[in-house]
């Protein structure tokens, strides 16, 4: 009979690693709980979490008193049934970040099976027939709190993970200290730092061997998979992007990687959730510039009066560059944009020439970015003749107001992390294009207590500029709606769907003869944000 008990699992540990791999995803997501984000989600979404067919291991309760090859019979069945369904069901799921099966993952699973393997052995070894009902339920209610399991095994492995970060890193900082010669460029803001780590790699390199973090790589972490994974004894110059949810994620990320130059984007209202109030994310973002060293340089905006009010303490040169602020160090003027690209003249503190420069790239924000660039190149030596010519090489950055074709769709794709500056600066974007103009949108997260507001705003701003809305989640995009309503937007050219790709279906319908339909893909929420 033991041995029938045994192959009435099989199935069961088949669903289980099915669906621990599921959770692993969301922990994954949700940056292995840092900063209690997981844990965050398993409360914010209950029914996500607790209304799942799992929760029908309660009717193994009833099987006390049945004979006991039918509750094998029963108990391998259900799982069998239940194993399938969820398998179709995620071959159908869209996922946008598939699940990165990697060493940490693997010795999550390991964990995992352990966990689930404890109960199951003392089962087995001490069987006893009567009780094979209660068996059935405690490792059906196991399978049920999946997402806590895993959230408990992540918390097992902590001193594990933190071994190998301690090996990892100390094998990075051996690397950075046999590189004294690389010069180490720091870029932290609200928003835009990876345009402008992109855009600065690109102009760098028409004089220099420039290597920046790839992807979304701009943890401490990151910096050490980078500096293991990517630099080489070759390059010149690295360039870190550094993001942050809370005050002293910046300076840890400097400790590391100790840089020497810093660029400040902007500072806006993104992860206001994590930071806790605007003054800590302004502390937050100046974390890289006064971890500079006194012979550094910092390149700030003049225009954003977060960074001009901001009392440095330490004594590095700065370089400001503006739009508006006259008195800007390096500062665009003439700006001209339309739906090809932009083009300005740039003029430099002590330079009395004009210099013209053009881009393949959208909007205002984008400027800001290459005038940081410039800035440091100049810094760096590399003349106004060669940026000119490093600008026109930049290359379109994904999803970051980039327009792509699709048909006779035009697609302006802005849908990284959004926030309320970027999305006021997309919106003005589309407002020059020469056609029907739709934006698509799930509206803007991680606000805090200002979230319902802004986004509210924001439907008002997009009431002022868009032909047809198309809302992605209903309960998401409420104060979206109710922005849009305020500004007496017509009814039925609010379109409200669950799945973006439905999006597409709805952009073919609008398009109308002869006219150029432009879409703005205004965000892109992460899996975990997903309405069903």
């Amino acid at each position: 009979m033991n041995v029938l008990f045994l192959l009435s699992f099989i199935p069961f540990f088949m669903y289980m690693y099915f669906v621990s791999l599921k959770s692993i995803h969301m922990l994954q997501l949700n940056f292995y709980d840092e900063n209690h984000r997981y844990l965050k989600w398993l409360m914010k979404n209950p029914t996500k979490v607790f209304l799942t067919v799992d929760m029908f291991f309660i009717i193994f309760a009833v099987f006390v008193g049945m004979p006991a090859k039918i509750c094998m019979a029963l108990f391998a069945l259900f799982y069998l049934v239940v194993l399938y369904q969820n398998y179709r069901a995620t071959k159908k799921e869209q996922v946008k970040i598939k699940l990165a099966i990697t060493s940490r993952v693997k010795r999550l699973l390991v964990t995992i099976t352990i966990i689930y393997f404890i109960p199951f052995i003392g089962f087995y070894l001490g069987y006893m027939e009567e009780y094979l009902g209660i068996y059935y339920f405690m490792m059906g209610a196991l399978v049920y709190i999946n997402y806590f399991v895993v959230m408990v095994a992540n918390i097992i492995n902590i001193p594990v993970e933190h071994q190998v970060f301690l090996y990892y890193k100390r094998k990075a900082k051996k690397k950075l200290k046999e590189m004294p010669n690389l010069k180490k460029i720091g870029i932290t803001g609200s928003y835009g730092k990876t345009s402008c780590k992109n855009i600065l790699n690109d102009i760098l390199n028409v004089e220099f061997i420039s290597s920046t973090t790839p992807k979304n790589y701009n943890t401490t972490y990151g910096m050490i998979l980078t500096v293991n994974n990517y630099l080489d004894k070759f390059n010149d110059i690295f360039i870190a992007e550094m993001g942050a949810f809370q005050r002293g994620d910046i300076k840890k990320i400097c400790d590391f990687v100790k840089p020497q130059y810093g660029i400040l984007t902007k500072i806006g209202t993104a992860h206001l959730e994590s930071f806790g109030s605007q003054e800590n994310i302004q502390k937050g973002k100046f974390e890289l510039i006064e971890s500079l060293p006194s012979d550094g340089i910092a390149v700030l905006n003049r225009d954003d009066e977060l960074q001009v009010s901001y009392h440095l303490k330490n004594k590095c040169r700065v370089i400001w560059i503006g739009i508006d602020a006259e008195d800007a160090d390096v500062r665009a003027t003439n700006l001209k944009f339309d739906y090809r690209g932009t083009s300005f003249d740039c003029h430099f503190k002590g330079d009395k020439n004009t210099y013209h420069f053009e881009t393949c790239l959208l909007g205002k924000n984008n400027v800001y970015n290459i005038l940081g660039a410039l800035a440091l190149g100049e810094a760096f030596g590399i003349s106004k003749e060669k940026l000119i010519v490093g600008v026109k090489k930049v290359k379109p950055i994904a999803h970051r107001l980039e327009l792509k074709k699709m048909g006779n769709i035009n697609l302006i794709r802005d849908d990284y992390n959004s926030n309320p500056v970027g999305a006021k600066a997309a919106l003005d974007m589309l407002k020059l294009m020469p056609g029907k103009r739709v934006i698509v949108t799930p509206g803007m997260i991680e606000l805090g207590s200002r979230e319902y507001e802004l986004n509210l705003e924001l439907g008002r701003q997009i009431a002022k500029v868009c032909d047809e809305v198309i809302l992605v989640g209903e309960h998401q995009t409420k104060p979206i709606q109710e922005g849009l309503q305020l500004e007496d937007y017509p009814e039925k050219k609010i379109h409200i769907i669950n799945n973006v790709v439905i999006a597409y279906q709805l952009l073919q319908q609008m398009k109308e003869s002869g006219k150029d339909l432009y879409a703005l893909f205004e965000n892109d929420l992460p899996d975990q944000y997903n309405e069903k």
